[in-house]
């Protein structure tokens, strides 16, 4: 009697989705055959860590997560700096540029997303950059020390990030953005107001509904941004963020559902049996809103590539997981926990401020059950939240008094270390 051959699995992406999810496949199954294919020339390395490492509070070296020898170690088939050009589902195999061909059982898109590329005179000098890969971010270090001056562009994470290390770095720093605030659809005036205090504490100037009509050169590098209405902000470098475009030609191409992302069940799988996806590119239906929902974490990554592992296998596992986003705020911290307005504007809210501590704190709400919240300050209650998120439970009584769960809004707390 001859043996079955193991298990082909063949993941598409090697970010935190893909990679955990190679990883709990081979935990669970020794003898599965893994092939994990990355664009990128690097494995797994923390995105998290990017900002940090931008700042210069870490090395390159703390921010890389595995090696190519782990993955030898762990039987992983690594397949650097190898793209992906077609997904044949009937004959159930992976092209890639090269030609190869890779068999497969079960067939997982973790692909993310590609920054949007700025459109504006002058946004392809030296010196301005993206900020989404190790090397965007290498270039920007190189950058810094370099400059005096400098401009973030764009009103979401990505923009924050950059002002807030600029800003770090002793750079004058000009911060524009499209929108009245910060996450203006996630926070309402009161924190956009509070964001614009800590960031002024830290010296930054922020441009509010205006955007970049161009980035004026000297000899090939900038050394101005001008705004649509007439704003001018020196700078040595310019970083930007404005938006990702989810990788879904191949889903497309081969026929999946997608919109925004690729669309999957609870499971995480998609119309056709066997093949899932997961992370950035997924847009799931989610329990909790009884809808599909997308959520572009590192921490939502991570989890959806342990419980589609397991699906794979053979399990059929619902994703009910609480994202979160944790990131220093110009001495302070923002945590997003759940649901949020930002890709659920129905959503009900109950705030809490105080713009002389500087303190931020919104709780969200669906058809009376607690669903998400945003902290501005150090988040004390976390746990309670997320158990309060998950129990699914209507909350009786005054639902305000669960920010009693967050502590004092009017005791001053001492600032972070960025």
């Amino acid at each position: 009697m001859v043996a079955e051959s193991p298990t082909r699995f063949v993941i598409v992406g090697n970010g935190v989705a893909g990679t955990t999810a190679a990883e709990h496949i081979r935990k669970n199954s020794p003898g599965a055959e893994i092939t994990l294919v990355a664009g990128e020339p690097y494995p797994l390395y923390n995105r998290v860590a990017l900002p940090i490492f931008l700042k210069g509070r870490v090395p390159e070296k703390n921010v890389m997560m595995r090696t190519i020898d782990i993955h030898q170690q762990r039987n992983i088939d690594l397949r650097l700096e190898t793209w992906v050009t077609g997904l044949c589902l009937d004959e159930r195999t992976v092209v890639t540029a090269e030609g190869q061909e890779l068999p497969f059982d079960r067939l997982l898109i973790a692909t993310g997303g590609t920054p949007r590329v700025l459109d504006a005179p002058g946004a392809y000098l030296h010196g301005v950059y993206q900020f989404q890969t190790l090397d965007d971010t290498k270039a920007l270090v190189q950058r810094c020390e370099e400059s005096r001056s400098a401009v973030a562009l764009g009103g979401s994470y990505i923009g924050y990030e950059l002002a807030e290390a600029f800003s770090h770095r002793g750079l004058q720093t000009s911060w524009i953005m499209r929108g009245d605030r910060f996450l203006r659809r996630l926070l309402d005036h009161d924190g956009g107001q509070v964001v614009d205090a800590l960031a002024r504490d830290r010296g930054v100037e922020v441009v509010y509904n205006d955007w970049v009509s161009s980035i004026d050169s000297d000899n090939g590098v900038p050394k101005s941004v001008t705004t649509r209405e007439g704003h001018t902000c020196p700078a040595d470098m310019v970083g930007y963020g404005i938006g990702l475009r989810y990788y879904t030609e191949l889903a497309e191409q081969a026929g999946l559902e997608v919109r925004k992302s690729i669309i999957t069940d609870e499971h995480l799988q998609t119309a056709v049996p066997d093949v899932y996806a997961a992370g950035d590119v997924a847009e799931f239906h989610d329990v909790t809103l009884d809808a599909n929902n997308q959520v572009g974490t590192w921490d939502n990554g991570a989890s959806h590539g342990r419980l589609v592992a397991q699906n794979m296998l053979g399990k059929s596992l619902t994703f009910t997981e609480v994202p979160t986003y944790v990131t220093t705020m110009f001495g302070s911290r923002l945590s997003v926990l759940g649901l949020t307005p930002e890709s659920h504007p129905e959503l009900e809210r109950e705030v809490q401020v105080n713009l002389t501590t500087r303190k931020y704190r919104a709780l969200f709400f669906y058809r009376g059950r607690l669903v998400g919240a945003v902290i501005i300050g150090i988040l004390k209650g976390r746990r309670k939240l997320e158990e309060c998120i998950k129990g699914r439970q209507p909350i009786e009584g005054d639902r305000r008094a669960l920010f009693d769960l967050l502590g004092s809004i009017e005791e001053p707390e001492p600032a972070l270390e960025e």
